[in-house]
């Protein structure tokens, strides 16, 4: 038995959610993906980069097309579908052979409706991975459909899922999955310390917010906006700042998570206005405090100073087994 998983390739979450999962499955796996092959891929795992399939491309007749003029969303049924693509062509190709070579038994697709379809029509116990926000549109609908099982890693009851209504007895919510589960957090927090957490503001929103903070006694530390103050292991920062102001995307949420922090999120637009949804729900469970593109830098900082005094029970997002959840629920879909 072996199991094929597809990882998105736009920004790292799809991939960090992937390498903290695959450990906890006994059943061999194939990653597809656009993105290269992880440098900390676990040992056994085999990783098929995919051919992109956003691209500009030349028909047969030598006219350039951009694949937004393809018709790629099939007159509204499905989100990527471009006519003639042949990088769109060329990586369902090859999950099919692949699919064949190596009798795979199921396939975990997060996310790509077009994927959870093809691998569905290929035979294959399907899996399709969830996210928060609005999933009522039509492609979703047919995902959900189709799917054998449907994965949300979230706290069930936390977040708003109107779509996943009618599939509820397909729909496993695992928690939260972190890439620091487990992990032992250090002693003390810092006194008046803030981490601003990857590129959640623009620059110049971002350097007054610093120098607002600074004026009243902070510590800040930007980590992550740019390649140069990107962190490898932001996991002491974390662990020992008193405030993280960070985005709402659910791996970011997972790891404030895992890290006991005090928060507050950025809800960043979002297709589907999923981190939007996701922050709401923080703040009305206690949390994280929200914020968004419409928050001034000064209410931000008496944001950030009220969350100092916070003490959220992020034991309710369940991180704690969520990999381990997932990865059983994968592994009883596959049988």
């Amino acid at each position: 038995m072996v199991i094929g998983w597809y990882v998105h390739h736009h920004g790292y979450g799809h991939v960090a959610r992937f390498l903290a999962v695959a450990p906890h499955l006994r059943t061999p796996v194939v990653a597809f993906s656009s993105m290269p092959r992880p440098a900390d891929l676990p040992t056994g795992v085999d990783w098929i980069e995919l051919p992109p399939d956003a691209d500009e491309y030349t028909r047969p007749d030598g006219s350039t097309v951009d694949p937004r003029d393809a018709d790629p969303t099939v007159r509204g049924h499905l989100h990527w579908a471009p006519h003639d693509h042949p990088g769109h062509r060329a990586r369902l190709a090859r999950i099919a052979s692949i699919a064949a070579e190596r009798s795979l038994s199921a396939f975990v697709v997060d996310v790509s409706v077009e994927v959870v379809v093809f691998a569905r029509l290929l035979g294959l116990r399907t899996l399709a991975m969830t996210q928060p926000g609005a999933r009522t549109d039509a492609p979703h609908a047919l995902a959900y459909d189709l799917a054998d099982g449907i994965l949300a890693p979230w706290a069930r009851g936390a977040v708003a899922a109107e779509a996943l209504g009618p599939h509820v007895d397909r729909v496993v919510w695992t928690g939260g999955i972190s890439r620091f589960e487990g992990r032992d957090r250090p002693g003390a927090r810092d006194q008046r310390s803030v981490l601003l957490l990857g590129r959640v503001l623009d620059d110049h929103v971002r350097e007054d917010l610093v120098a607002r903070l600074r004026s009243r006694g902070w510590d800040v530390t930007s980590a992550g906006h740019d390649p140069a103050s990107r962190v490898d292991d932001p996991w002491p920062l974390l662990t020992r700042s008193t405030v993280v102001v960070s985005a709402a995307g659910q791996n970011s949420v997972a790891d404030l998570a895992a890290a006991g922090a005090r928060a507050v999120v950025i809800a960043q637009d979002r297709p589907f206005d999923e981190q939007h949804d996701t922050a709401d729900a923080l703040e009305r469970w206690g949390l994280a405090r929200r914020a968004d593109s419409r928050t001034s830098t000064a209410e931000l900082v008496e944001i950030i100073e009220r969350a100092a005094g916070d003490d959220p029970d992020w034991t309710r997002w369940q991180v704690e087994g969520a990999a381990d959840r997932m990865a059983a629920a994968i592994e009883a879909v596959a049988r």
